[in-house]
């Protein structure tokens, strides 16, 4: 078991008002290593904010978020980062890219806080392993201002797999792509789950991202619910 939800809830309390809006109700999820699960549901339902407590980016109002064994309630800021860094990728919808630094050297950013020398060299081959195995090896000192959307994309994959997670959390990750970018970036993540030996879990409104995961779940009214695939 790589992560787990236990009673997640979350609530949130608009400004000006004494009343809370429960967003997500006493949600339990287990994610075991190499499983691949799409997270569906309408606008507003609470997907995101749910893979937010996944990646530790946000805390439930109860319930609790296990990673790889370790409750991160016991975690202080310092140690929730190394987590993040060392554990989880995260691919978001926007690329998130920065503009002034060329191709590689975004995807070197999570190799920063690094202060093994060798391990900071094995993360740069594995930089250029990926970024050739996704396309992109003739981009390398490209800005992101010179690549397409679709590039953009490919190459914050490839940073979120650099240091070799065991979690990919992908949110809406094709929802800036035309079709034909957001089905090769689909493919791209199911295949990447088997080579590089990662779970995925992707929010997603896209039937045909989702069809690719091995499991759907269906979040409404704050409940999460597995689909049946057939």
């Amino acid at each position: 078991m790589l992560s787990e939800l236990i009673n997640v809830s979350k609530s949130f309390e608009p400004q000006g008002s004494d009343v809370s809006n429960l967003i997500l109700d006493q949600i339990s999820l287990t994610i075991d290593e190499h499983e691949t699960i799409a997270i569906v549901g309408p606008s507003g339902s609470g997907k995101s904010t749910l893979l937010n407590i996944l990646g530790t980016l946000d805390h439930p109002s109860s319930g609790k978020v296990i990673i790889n064994g370790t409750d991160v309630d016991v975690l202080d800021s310092d140690q929730l980062a190394a987590v993040r860094n060392r554990f989880i990728g995260f691919v978001f919808q926007q690329h998130h890219l920065l503009p002034q630094l060329t191709l590689i050297e975004n995807v070197l950013l999570p190799v920063l806080p690094l202060k093994d020398k060798a391990k900071k060299k094995n993360a740069t081959e594995r930089a250029f392993q990926l970024i050739e195995r996704v396309g992109l090896n003739n981009q390398i000192h490209r800005r992101p201002v010179h690549l397409s959307v679709g590039e953009c994309q490919r190459a914050a994959v490839v940073r979120a797999l650099i240091n070799q997670p065991g979690l990919l959390l992908a949110d809406e990750p094709t929802g800036s792509l035309d079709s034909v970018n957001a089905s090769q970036l689909g493919q791209l993540l199911a295949e990447l789950n088997r080579e590089q030996n990662l779970a995925v879990v992707v929010v997603t409104h896209s039937l045909e991202m989702a069809s690719r995961m091995e499991k759907i779940y269906q979040l409404t009214s704050g409940k999460l619910q597995l689909m049946d695939k057939r």
